[in-house]
């Protein structure tokens, strides 16, 4: 099976696409895999990408470079939805090559990695190919706008993959995608380099984009009553956003300069997770909690809150961490100040927490229920392909001028791979 993923940018530093290049590398194991980045910034990957993957981009923004020049450059998409954050470097270049790459790609499958390149596939693919998007943030977290252009394109998708249950429930209750498989697949994340953590420190580590919808400023206020009980231990807050100078005045106003930390961006985040002894996140009901899980697979029990699109199933409360309700400064600082005094307790959860990601999240077998979905979508497909050219060919032996000219019509659809789901 060849596999094409339609990336953002694969020269990034972010964990989204080290997750792809882990998903990438266990399919290769058994397929034909290539990454089609659509921006290349960079000369080189900044992370390890398996070589068995093929990686090529559509158009190259580094310095010097002809596509800076190029006057479409400066027009805006035509396609990509406007309301997606991030659509800013796309453009009527970025239109003209990804479409040239979907009508000719060879891939029996094509999946976007986020909603304005999923859009792209669904408008633009040649017929044959199955049509896949998979989403790394949850539906809660697309605006109203954003809403509106993915309904107008994800019907024509073969399948639609989220990474928990609950949101695959919300898609099919909110978005109405009668005959698209929708099927929630974990992201991958691949087994840490490192020794897991031991729970020894007394550092508690949270990571993620300083923006509101993280809840970075609800961290910092539980952990002033942690500091207050337990001045031996530390806060390291690790990412960059717009919400790095309000949080900084927070520590200040709270006292907390000794004791909360803005760390900036650490790429990759494993070395850090190793460090500490408590990993959190804090963020509300937006959250996907991809490094949470990345924490729990560095062995640390997890504190987050009990929402439904990533914590609430990635966590088993008293198992491999704690729940606490969101928004909630107090009851986050009480589930801190717990594990912070017991390390037996932290021990045992960070060792079921690992365990448990491990099992979840392990790139081979998050790469399986890939290759078995779209190996599912292609026998369906080849088999309604088989049913409607014997359907045709029985009514061409049996019927008339008028039933011979509509059945020549299905067969002609037929061969041309009519989608049947």
């Amino acid at each position: 099976m060849h596999i094409s993923f339609l990336m953002h940018h694969a020269y990034g530093t972010g964990e989204p696409v080290r997750a792809a290049f882990a998903l990438a590398g266990a399919l290769a194991e058994r397929h034909d895999v290539e990454i089609v980045s659509v921006l290349r910034h960079r000369d080189a990957p900044a992370h390890d990408l398996a070589p068995r993957v093929a990686l090529r981009h559509l158009v190259d923004l580094r310095e010097h470079a002809a596509d800076r020049a190029d006057p479409a450059h400066t027009r805006p998409s035509r396609v990509f939805p406007a309301a997606e954050p991030g659509s800013g470097p796309y453009s009527a270049l970025t239109d003209r090559r990804i479409a040239q790459y979907l009508r000719r790609t060879a891939a029996d499958a094509v999946v976007g990695t986020r909603p304005g390149l999923t859009v792209h596939i669904a408008r633009q693919t040649r017929r044959g190919p199955l049509r896949i998007g998979q989403e790394p943030l949850c539906l809660a977290a697309h605006g109203r706008e954003l809403r509106l252009a993915l309904r107008g394109a994800y019907p024509r998708l073969d399948a639609l993959i989220t990474g928990t249950e609950a949101d695959a429930r919300a898609y099919r209750r909110g978005m109405r995608l009668p005959g698209v498989r929708i099927a929630a697949v974990p992201p991958a994340v691949p087994a840490p380099r490192l020794a897991p953590a031991d729970g020894s420190g007394r550092w508690t580590v949270a990571a993620g984009r300083l923006v509101r919808e993280r809840r970075f400023d609800v961290l910092i206020r539980a952990f002033a009553a942690v500091a207050a009980e337990r001045p031996d231990w530390r806060l390291r807050i690790y990412g960059g956003g717009p919400e790095r100078p309000a949080l900084r005045d927070l520590i200040g106003q709270l006292g907390l300069y000794n004791h909360v930390f803005l760390m900036g961006r650490a790429r990759p985040m494993e070395a850090e997770w190793a460090k500490g002894a408590l990993a959190v996140d804090p963020a509300g009901p937006e959250a996907t909690g991809t490094s949470l899980a990345e924490a729990m697979r560095c062995g640390l029990p997890a504190v987050a809150t009990d929402c439904p699109y990533a914590a609430g199933e990635m966590v088993e409360d008293g198992v491999t961490g704690r729940l606490v309700p969101p928004g909630d400064p107090a009851a986050l600082g009480a589930a801190l100040l717990a594990l912070a005094g017991d390390g037996a307790a932290r021990a045992r959860l960070g060792a079921a927490a690992r365990a448990a990601a491990a099992a979840r999240f392990d790139p081979a077998a998050v790469a399986g229920r890939h290759a078995d979905l779209f190996a599912d979508l292609l026998a369906r497909r080849r088999g309604g392909l088989r049913g409607s050219l014997h359907h045709a060919r029985g009514a061409l032996i049996g019927g008339g001028y008028a039933t011979k000219y509509a059945t020549g019509h299905a067969v002609r659809a037929a061969v041309r791979g009519v989608r049947t789901v």
